[in-house]
């Protein structure tokens, strides 16, 4: 599948100053612990995030304003009439931290449509005090539509737009702590990009949530750490058997003799069953908490690619995770089968994982930390030499350390202050 978002840029977010990721599909992003690779991984869950939530919860859930812009060292930030700025050796200035996101053949908007328009959505918010912010720009447009380029600019006390409908809006009836895009998200033509962004779905799944009992919802998405897997799964059944039994027949890929998994009730919560069987008719039922963290990972990381609401980006930190090695192939070949129904994302440090053969240099993005700041950057020349001419696989260069960054990076390693999140 092509890759409908084509970049993220982020301005002071958590460890990252000033990038520009460009994506493709798939996209793993290496680098070692601590690197950074899970400060990007949450750029894609606070853009999804904001279409559902307040942007004041979103914030709050990660620490506050002050937690969530990035300080580098010797930066400190004091309150200064009423507001806080932060201070360094080179000056003092007021703290504000950014995004924008660019799509390409996204849609359709309109049924008649095909998913050929480009668009991008970005916003700025500025530092207050420790707790409280304010949006100082808001901008999303939608191009190559029937009715040509539409789009709308917020600041602090105007708006534009060549929407007629919206020509009358009023930014000052709305609070200064609140996206437009929660807003308009309903509306022709910016509903795509909403939706989009709802999508985007990021996993880090936690086996002793598949372990418990769980509460039973409406199943059509999986949760980030998977505590509603029993849900999705009762959907998938009553969705699709085919589904269902493709499920079973991955999970006995990853532990032979595995027959198949189910949900059952007990009382007003759910847990998983699962059928294990071997020789002439012979077969044993085991429940959840008998089962593997490996075998709960894998299962999860399966419902995630199958569930109802398809995502529109899937971003799974370190599949690797306890997974055994001989299973692993398994999972990056669901995964790989993901990238042709979705865009994926993968952050890992695990050479096992960059074996798989598909692995391209174009999908591969280095993760690295200097001086408390994330950078990411392609590879070096050396490093696609040898993976060009088939001298060293991506899993052998980065066991023998020799998997590098050019320092000339796909993202721009960009100063902050020149960044440009509007058009």
């Amino acid at each position: 599948m092509p890759s409908p978002l084509k970049s993220i840029v982020l301005n002071r977010f958590h460890s990252v100053l000033s990038q520009r990721l460009e994506l493709s599909n798939p996209t793993f992003l290496v680098g070692c612990n601590g690197s950074g690779k899970s400060n990007l991984v949450d750029a894609f869950a606070f853009l999804s995030e904001i279409t559902e939530f307040p942007l004041q919860t979103v914030i709050d859930r990660r620490g506050g304003i002050q937690s969530l812009i990035t300080r580098r060292p010797g930066e400190k930030l004091r309150p200064r009439m009423g507001h806080w700025l932060l201070v360094s050796d080179e000056g003092e200035f007021t703290p504000t931290f950014g995004m924008r996101v660019d799509f390409e053949g996204l849609g359709p908007v309109r049924p008649s449509q095909p998913p050929s328009w480009v668009g991008h959505f970005a916003f700025e918010v500025q530092m207050l005090t420790r707790y409280s912010y304010k949006v100082v720009r808001e901008q999303c447009t939608v191009d190559g539509i029937r009715e040509g380029k539409q789009w709308y600019d917020r600041s602090e006390d105007s708006f534009e737009t060549n929407i007629e409908f919206l020509k009358t809006f009023n930014p000052t009836v709305v609070s200064a702590s609140v996206l437009c895009l929660q807003l308009f998200g309903g509306f022709y033509p910016f509903h795509p990009v909403q939706q989009f962004l709802k999508a985007m779905s990021v996993y880090s799944i936690e086996p002793g949530k598949l372990r418990n009992m769980q509460d039973p919802d409406i199943g059509t998405t999986l949760r980030p750490d998977g505590r509603n897997a029993t849900s999705v799964l009762t959907e998938i059944i009553a969705e699709s058997k085919d589904v269902a039994v493709r499920i079973s027949e991955i999970l006995a890929s990853i532990a032979p003799g595995m027959k198949r998994v189910y949900p059952v009730r007990q009382g007003k919560q759910l847990s998983l069953k699962f059928v294990q069987e071997w020789g002439a008719r012979k077969s044993l039922d085991f429940d959840a908490f008998s089962m593997s963290d490996g075998l709960l990972r894998s299962l999860g990381l399966i419902l995630a690619v199958y569930q109802s609401n398809r995502p529109s980006v899937i971003v799974i930190e370190e599949p690797e995770a306890s997974i055994h090695p001989g299973a692993l192939g398994v999972i990056l070949d669901l995964l790989r089968h993901a990238s042709k129904r979705m865009q994926v994302v993968i952050t890992t440090h695990s050479p096992d994982v960059l074996d798989a053969k598909w692995v391209s240099e174009e999908s591969l993005r280095m993760v690295t930390l200097d001086n408390g700041v994330t950078h990411v950057g392609g590879l070096s020349e050396f490093s696609r030499k040898a993976l060009r001419e088939h001298l060293m696989g991506a899993g052998e260069l980065l066991r023998s350390n020799s998997l590098e960054s050019d320092n000339t990076p796909l993202f721009d390693n960009l100063d902050e202050r020149q960044v440009n999140l509007f058009e």
